[in-house]
């Protein structure tokens, strides 16, 4: 059997578990559905929370991320949603950049992009969960 228009052979294997030449493709696809079913109920969660919220001065907020429970949800959402974002941009990239070296270096600087917003989120919502008024 043919691979699409570029004519090469796949193996059998190969057609049966649906891997392209990077070998990662259905683990990927996996990871993005996953991430974007979790993002479901942990969104929802965080905009109903949100709202529910008098206000959103750090008093509230901090008053709100202070809960354990509200803060590790909070977390959670900041950390799929950078998984998922990453997973997402990577698949851009790979589909509509062409040179090598350039695939490689915007895919490299988008998932340092990545572990930095997701790194500064998680940091926002920590110091927002025990942090004292004024600082």
């Amino acid at each position: 059997m043919a691979d699409g228009a570029s004519g090469r052979m796949r193996s059998p294997l190969g057609q049966v578990t649906g891997l392209g030449s990077a070998k990662d493709g259905t683990s990927h696809w996996w990871a993005q559905r996953l991430t974007a079913v979790a993002l479901v109920p942990l969104a929802g969660w965080l905009v109903i929370a949100a709202l529910a919220q008098p206000d959103l001065g750090y008093a509230t907020v901090h008053a709100w991320l202070a809960r354990p429970v509200d803060a590790f949800l909070a977390a959670l959402c900041v950390v799929v949603l950078a998984v998922h974002s990453s997973l997402g941009t990577a698949v851009i990239v790979e589909d509509y950049v062409h040179g090598r070296a350039a695939k490689l270096l915007t895919l490299i600087a988008l998932r340092f992009a990545h572990v930095l917003i997701g790194a500064a989120g998680v940091f926002a919502i920590l110091r927002l969960s025990m942090g004292t008024l004024g600082s």
